[in-house]
């Protein structure tokens, strides 16, 4: 056992990056329970704490990446259980293609190369590979409120920091539950139950490429305004 310090709060927010490659090798149920005990200190509106947590691995797994594949191959419309809003335009969009030529640029695609570029979007689909999944559900009677999904996404920024600081990557996505009744069924998920996102775990690949890609930040003072400070 390792006798290093734990890294303090201020390395793992600085430190911690998307994993999307990973080693194939177990996590030990023990760790991913710590991990997400730490999560779950997360605040929540009025200490509601909505969320619920799928942890999967295995041949479930295998079958949510199997039916994921198959039905986005087969031009299945996505099907993912909250919304996804209006294409990105503007600044927004910029930041979207500038992550993503980040990614091609580490992996060596090139613009024209649509084998590549679709083996890349079919990764996402596969949970990137990871020999964990976490599907962060909320339950379905706070559907008609914003707060719940507030609360699935400070609890999921939580888990993953919970996970760097114990060696473990992780990447928030989309697309492993786009096709969602393939993983409401694999997943055993409850219909009582509304599925909000997906996070890849594991141990990070450290010569898988694209896990070195630190994406960039826009400036604080594009970010944040004083009021009634002191100029």
């Amino acid at each position: 056992m390792s006798n290093a310090s734990p890294p303090t709060y201020d390395e793992v927010v600085l430190g911690r990056r998307s994993i999307r490659g990973y080693l194939d090798k177990p996590v030990p149920r023990e760790l991913i329970e710590e991990v997400i005990g730490l999560a779950m200190r997360s605040p929540s509106s009025m200490n509601t704490q909505p969320w619920h947590f799928h942890v999967i691995t295995g041949e479930p797994l295998d079958r949510i990446r199997r039916g994921n594949t198959e039905n986005i191959l087969a031009g299945v419309p996505d099907s993912r259980e909250f919304r996804r809003g209006s294409a990105f335009a503007g600044v927004h969009r910029e930041r979207q293609i500038g992550v993503a030529k980040q990614l091609f640029e580490a992996m060596g695609i090139a613009r024209d190369d649509k084998d590549g570029r679709q083996d890349w979007v079919l990764r996402g689909f596969r949970q990137f590979d990871a020999p964990v999944c976490v599907i962060i559900t909320y339950d379905r009677e706070l559907d008609d409120g914003d707060d719940s999904k507030f609360d699935c996404g400070a609890v999921t920024t939580a888990l993953v920091n919970a996970a760097w600081s114990r060696g473990l990557g992780c990447v928030i996505n989309s697309q492993g539950i786009m096709q969602s009744p393939v993983v409401r069924q694999y997943a055993g998920i409850p219909d009582d139950q509304v599925i909000m996102k997906a996070v890849a775990l594991g141990w990070p690949d450290e010569t898988f490429p694209a896990n070195a890609v630190v994406s960039h930040r826009k400036a604080l003072e594009e970010a944040v305004r004083f009021v009634g400070f002191d100029t």
